[in-house]
């Protein structure tokens, strides 16, 4: 047996770090090197030079393997863009263009430190030669833009490096005064390509039909391939693989196995109940992509009216008596110091009622929760019990539940509500502050108020009846939220099925004016739009009736429209057939240019498969008797822009690519061969060699020995796919993240 090393990190805390900011504080995160590459970075902990991290890790390390060392990191944003405000500071955002489309990210207020970690594609074109050009703008409510500077990456030069990151000077607009050259400030940029050549269905069928099977025989299977993927999967990639294998599963109907599956693997190596799904392993990546795929809408509806609450209420909130701030209160004239302990006092009462709300919602949600999140809860509980039976461990069960439930899906999602969709912005300080105790809160909740969990920071101790009172509530929530029978799972996952879940909905105005008039932004009516797989649909509001503007299949084309069309940037079209058969076309305007590629990106994602695509189109409109952008006369004229039918944004909800899906894990399977092949060799050599050739109708006993053999068919069906030909299908993202 070769020798393999197991590396287990935790890093605490950091204490009197030097000072790197101007505010005589440093930002920290640290990593971790093994022979000089790095495989771990910590969370940044901001403003502190005693940083508390307490995260845990376990690194699988060659046997050959030298040195291991730490770096603490101070972490900046821009190192101090222009102010353009009255107020010393500037309200920056960055735009980002390439090859005629743009995305931007979200507005930072009064900052010239800003940090956004926002990720945008691009589709690359075959010899694509336009440069990106990154540009830092700040925003103004009743002027105009104020330009802060630029970053233009040579796109030729990512054929060769696939990759540039790092910091980037920001360069001034050549067209105007060189005056604050070497003034702008820099921009952390990370540039990525990625290049991909999806191959006919046909050609992924030995490997998904092969990594069914494994899945189907579930854990007694006699090579547990599933495990031995998971084994030789890095920590860095496995979130992505964990992604990946999931939407394979769901499009075969066995998401539901392949959690289980992965449930009883962890199970099996697990001895202490308490660190059980503690770790980043497959099955915690997994199912935390599960929940965010199946369960986004539901916490949507639990969570969202509590998060809005905390927005729109901006209280001070405070339960740590060393961060205590003491305000003024009273009315004008009658103001007085606002002591400590109403402070306290006041934040404790405001933190209760937002927890007692929260759990109060959940408690009332167990039939709003998908019948597929119910029954994979119910196989958790269930394997879980079975694993650790004694009364002793009676909670671990519910542990289990909450350790995905709470603390890897609500608790994150009150953390940043931004990433989960719940608003479109990042919280102020203060409202962080409220978001970051609450989430506290629910997690000593999740952990069902263990005294570990109370040590830790002992001024939560004003939350503790609500929490207690909470364990009870959340108990009694997961009873009944695994009290789901097969019939009854079948039954409600039928009446979802009916329903058509929406991919993607929102406000939109559309335009409604007919006839000969000028077209302006004021003929459109706001109304709220909903896409599902069957229709894109509308309705006066969120709540109400809703009605079919377009039928999905009729779609034939979702573009965007020019400026000049409407006097707005932010206008899109979507063409498609009536019931006569004619071309005809609505007009969607958005709100920003991120809500129109989102809009875009899902009318194409779910219209990919629909006949008919047109192949170009009108970015203009048909005003008068002539097009706006060509000046054809004729209004049925072939368009004079080719279509776009690339993904421009990759969201939660997406539809299934499944060819996409299986090209990527059998891109993944194609790095770790080699460590798979390593373990195929020490199984030939164990025990397992002994078993004799399996019988009629049972599964081959080597399915490593299988895997091998397809990932070559793979290999050579890439190497004799012709270029270009119609059957393949490259897909070049140009990914960057600011």
């Amino acid at each position: 047996m070769a020798k393999r090393s197991s590396l287990s990190i935790r890093i605490v805390e950091g204490k009197n770090l030097p000072a790197k900011d101007i505010t005589g504080s440093s930002d920290p995160y640290c990593i971790v090197k093994v022979d000089n590459e790095p495989i771990i970075r910590t969370a940044t902990v901001w403003k502190t030079l005693c940083p508390f991290w307490g995260e845990e890790y376990e690194v699988h390390l060659p046997p050959t393997f030298h040195s291991v060392a730490f770096y603490v990191m101070d972490e900046d944003a821009l190192r101090d863009l222009a102010p353009k405000d009255r107020n010393g500071a500037s309200d920056p955002f960055v735009r980002v263009r390439y090859n005629g489309r743009t995305q931007e990210t979200s507005i930072v207020k009064k900052s010239c430190y800003p940090r956004w970690n926002e990720t945008f594609e691009f589709e690359l074109e075959e010899g694509a030669a336009e440069a990106l050009c990154v540009e830092a703008w700040d925003w103004d409510l009743v002027s105009r833009n104020d330009f802060l500077g630029k970053v233009v990456v040579n796109v030729q030069r990512l054929w060769a490096a696939q990759r540039e990151e790092g910091w980037f000077r920001l360069q001034p607009d050549q067209s105007k005064s060189r005056r604050e050259e070497g003034h702008l400030g820099s921009l952390q940029l990370e540039v990525r390509l990625r290049d991909e050549t999806v191959l006919p269905s046909s050609c992924y069928q030995p490997l998904v039909q092969l990594l069914c099977r494994e899945v189907k025989l579930g854990h007694q299977g006699p090579g547990q391939l599933i495990s031995l993927i998971e084994e030789t999967t890095s920590t860095e990639c496995r979130q992505e693989v964990a992604t990946t294998l999931l939407k394979l599963f769901l499009g075969q109907g066995l998401a539901k196995d392949f959690l289980d599956l992965l449930f009883q693997l962890e199970l099996s190596r697990t001895c202490e109940a308490n660190t059980l799904f503690r770790s980043n392993s497959l099955a915690s990546k997994s199912m935390e992509s599960f929940l965010k795929v199946a369960g986004m809408r539901y916490l949507h509806g639990v969570l969202g009216p509590i998060i809005d609450r905390v927005f729109e209420e901006k209280k001070y909130v405070e339960l740590d008596p060393s961060k205590v701030e003491v305000k003024d209160v009273g009315c004008s004239g009658l103001h007085r110091p606002q002591t400590e302990a109403e402070v306290l006092e006041q934040s404790a009462q405001t933190l209760r009622a937002h927890l007692g709300a929260l759990l109060s919602a959940l408690s009332r949600s167990v039939r709003a929760c998908p019948a597929v999140v119910r029954a994979t809860f119910r196989q958790l509980f269930r394997r879980v019990r079975e694993r650790f039976p004694s009364a002793q461990d009676e909670n671990v069960p519910f542990i289990a539940v909450t350790s995905f439930l709470c603390l890897r899906f609500v608790s994150p999602a009150i953390l940043a509500p931004k990433l989960f969709h719940l608003r479109e912005r990042h919280a102020d300080a203060r409202t962080s502050r409220t978001l970051l105790l609450l989430a506290k809160a629910v997690q000593n909740v999740g952990n069902m108020d263990t005294p570990a969990s109370r040590a830790k920071e002992t001024w939560m101790e004003p939350l503790q009846p609500t929490v207690r009172q909470g364990v009870a509530q959340l108990k009694d929530f997961i009873t009944k939220l695994v009290d789901i029978q097969e019939k009854d799972e079948l039954d409600l996952q039928r009446a979802l099925s009916l329903q058509a879940p929406p991919v993607k909905e929102g406000p939109l105005f559309i335009h409604r004016t007919k006839g000969k008039g000028p077209l302006t932004s004021s003929s459109f009516k706001k109304l709220h739009f909903s896409l599902t797989t069957e229709a894109l649909s509308f309705a006066k509001t969120p709540s109400s009736k809703k009605s079919t503007l377009i039928k999905l299949a009729n779609i034939r084309a979702a573009e965007k429209v020019e400026e000049k069309s409407f006097g707005s940037s932010h206008v899109m079209q979507a063409i498609y057939t009536d019931d006569s058969g004619r071309l005809q076309t609505a007009y969607l305007q958005c709100k920003c240019v991120n809500e129109l590629n989102q809009w875009l990106s899902a009318l194409r994602k779910v219209c990919i498969n629909n006949t008919g695509l047109l192949g170009s189109y009108h970015p203009g409109v048909f005003r008068g008797d002539k097009w706006s952008c060509c000046h054809q006369r004729d209004k049925t004229d072939l368009g004079c822009n080719k279509t776009r039918s690339w993904v421009t944004l990759q969201e939660w909800n997406d539809p299934l690519d499944h060819d996409l899906e299986a090209q990527l894990i059998y891109r993944h399977l194609l790095g770790v061969e080699a460590a798979l092949r390593e373990k195929h060799r020490q199984l030939s050599t164990g025990p397992e060699a002994s078993r004799g050739p399996t019988g009629p109708g049972e599964a081959p006993g080597d399915p490593l020995a299988e895997l091998f053999q397809v990932l070559g068919d793979l290999q050579e069906a890439h190497r004799s796919s012709p270029a270009g030909s119609p059957p393949s299908e490259p897909s070049r993202i140009l990914e960057l993240q600011t």
